[in-house]
């Protein structure tokens, strides 16, 4: 990036009131070349063997997704933040659990109150002030700030007051929260591009939608088409200026509503959700094909990973009806496929499916081809590894449970020994992840399957991942005094409000 510009950034970012980040980076360090594009791809409700890099036995299609694995690095103990979309969308942004904020349990829906508290720094935030252009294409799913007008209803003529836009993001073209909350519009710059005047009407699944109004414009089958395209269109154009980008681009799929577009039904032979995560992977062979089309490829980072696990239950082997059979039924036949894998659970639990997600990233000359990491780490870690990818400081306000990938990605191990990784669960069920150790810390999955239980309701289970992925045998009862010292770990990282 010219020098010029980065002065002109630093007077604007101080002008915006974030220049005490500008001021941790240096000058001198704006001014060495090769700061990386960062291209950062998630996925929503993708399981972990829904990818063929990571389940050999998985019989969906994922060319695309292989193909990055192989030019990059796995990362095979990566996590979401939580085992739903809400939170986990908060701890990427902005490097902090989203259990620290007032949601405790749950997710937002498409008119909830903004979640970002003013003055939160994100990531896109910190990058911004370091002199990157920033910008989202997807799913929000984070609250917006709707006006209303005289009537009391929402005005959708007004522009929403608390987007990405006043969240360090220059540019968002965003759909409201997933793609079966109402109200179904696309926003742009905080705008509603077209006024919704279609009464969406429910529907069940696999076309899973609530209730509400629809902007013409906004046609389920072509949603992930449309926000397709409005990325690579980014990366195209962000590619012939110079100015390293950071491009959020959180998916709408292969979430409810399982509608792929009609050129993907029946490839997969494996029904309509097979045929969404053929799609999905479609998508990111379109991303990777912009990066490398624009010229950028060897200076680009990028990252795909998933929010969650996939809804997706397993069915035992004897159990005939399936989604393969029914595409009502929301399972597979274990010989049919497995889109968690061979995890416990599902979305929303705090077992392993719920949270342990696929991970790929890859960026030329820095990330060694083929290789993987074993390392636990969570999408809460995306905000330090900016940072320091971009030169910056991290303030002590922000970023509190975030450590940067950047020594992993150079195969090597954490600058300094991460403390336990926090995985939640949609009913608020807290786990702690210590080495090969897992703590869950109440009596159930805290989510879908059962018994649900109650977050710190006795007895508290322990799993050793090492040899028991599946966490089939509790070891709690045999083990009192590692349970004593992980569950002192778990509730000083809760009570001291940080964990870096």
């Amino acid at each position: 990036m010219k020098l010029y510009h980065y002065h002109r950034v630093v007077a604007a970012r101080l002008a915006s009131g974030i220049g005490a980040v500008v001021l941790a980076a240096s000058l001198g360090q704006a001014a060495v070349a090769a700061k990386p594009n960062i291209v950062f791809v998630l996925a929503d409700d993708m399981g972990f063997g829904d990818v063929q890099a990571l389940n050999a036995r998985s019989k969906v299609p994922t060319p695309n997704l292989n193909r990055l694995a192989g030019q990059g690095m796995t990362f095979t103990d990566a996590h979401s933040p939580s085992a739903v979309c809400t939170p986990t969308r908060y701890g990427a942004l902005t490097g902090r659990y989203c259990w620290r904020s007032r949601l405790k349990r749950g997710v937002l829906n498409g008119y909830s109150a903004p979640l970002l508290e003013p003055g939160r720094l994100t990531v896109a935030g910190i990058l911004r002030a370091s002199g990157y252009h920033t910008s989202i294409v997807g799913k929000w799913h984070l609250g917006l700030g709707f006006q209303k007008g005289a009537d009391g209803k929402i005005d959708y003529a007004k522009p929403v007051t608390d987007g990405p836009n006043e969240h360090g993001f220059d540019h968002s073209h965003i759909i409201p929260a997933s793609l079966d909350f109402p109200p179904y519009v696309y926003i742009e710059n905080g705008r509603i591009i077209e006024l919704p005047t279609i009464d969406q009407p429910a529907v069940k699944f696999p076309g899973f939608l609530r209730r509400g109004p629809r902007q013409p414009g906004l046609v389920m089958d072509d949603c992930l088409d449309d926000l397709t395209r409005k990325a690579t269109g980014v990366i195209e154009q962000r590619a012939k200026i110079d100015q390293p980008f950071f491009l959020y681009f959180p998916l709408s799929a292969p979430h409810k509503p399982v509608q792929p577009h009609p050129r993907f039904i029946g490839k997969s032979k494996l029904g309509l959700y097979g045929d969404f995560v053929m799609q999905v992977d479609w998508t990111v062979g379109q991303v990777m094909k912009a990066i490398r089309e624009a010229g950028i490829e060897k200076n680009t980072l990028l990252i795909f990973t998933s929010d969650n696990g996939s809804f997706m239950h397993r069915r035992g082997a004897d159990e005939k009806e399936d989604h393969l059979s029914d595409p009502t039924i929301q399972a597979y036949n274990e010989t049919h496929h497995t889109a968690n894998g061979d995890l416990r659970g599902t979305k929303a639990d705090v077992w392993e499916a719920g949270h342990r997600v696929p991970f790929f990233a890859s960026w030329p000359g820095v990330i060694k081809p083929g290789s993987k990491c074993v390392r636990t780490t969570a999408h809460v870690d995306l905000f330090a590894t900016c940072a320091e990818i971009a030169g910056a400081t991290l303030p002590d306000n922000a970023a509190e449970d975030s450590f940067s990938w950047l020594p992993l990605f150079r195969g090597g191990d954490w600058a300094k020994p991460r403390p336990p990784v926090i995985n939640h669960s949609a009913g608020g069920m807290f786990a702690l992840r210590n080495g090969k150790w897992k703590l869950v810390a109440g009596n159930g999955s805290g989510g879908r399957e059962a018994p649900k239980g109650k977050p710190f309701a006795k007895p508290y289970r322990l799993f050793d991942l090492s040899s028991d992925l599946g966490e089939r045998k509790d070891l709690a009862q045999a083990k009192p005094e590692l349970v004593g010292r992980l569950t002192a770990q778990l509730e000083d990282i809760r009570i001291r409000g940080r964990s870096r």
